[in-house]
């Protein structure tokens, strides 16, 4: 099997990890999924911006782990959650990279959203 292709961001393909300044609720309905003032923003070149929630602020009983994965040759390999709140359109609906890239380690123990799939409020 040949080894995957692993990329560094740079100019032509930017990634920033930062703190976000606010804090972060995250909904499936009326459910609330997660509750954070420690949410990264990650930026990756013409993507609009991840919100990164740690593990320690998810309400992990919502959570149900599943078997899929993807890989980005810049953040490495990325596993999923389905959130069984939503029916079919929780199913993967929430991503975590548990060996992140270096470029992006700050990511290590925080998951993603699939924004169209719930719903965030900042304040």
């Amino acid at each position: 099997m040949a080894a995957k292709k692993v990329l560094t961001p740079g100019p032509a393909h930017p990634i920033t990890v930062e703190p976000h300044p606010d804090r972060v609720v995250v909904r499936a309905g009326d459910t609330v999924l997660a509750d954070t003032r420690d949410a990264l923003a990650l930026r990756e070149s013409t993507y609009p911006v991840a919100l990164y929630i740690p593990r320690a602020d998810l309400r992990l009983e919502q959570f149900e782990r599943t078997g899929h994965q993807t890989y980005c040759p810049y953040k490495g390999e990325a596993n999923y959650f389905s959130l069984p709140a939503l029916g079919q359109r929780g199913e993967n609906a929430v991503w975590t990279y548990e060996n992140p890239y270096p470029a992006v380690a700050e990511i290590k123990e925080h998951v993603a959203f699939y924004p169209d799939r719930v719903t965030f409020s900042e304040s």
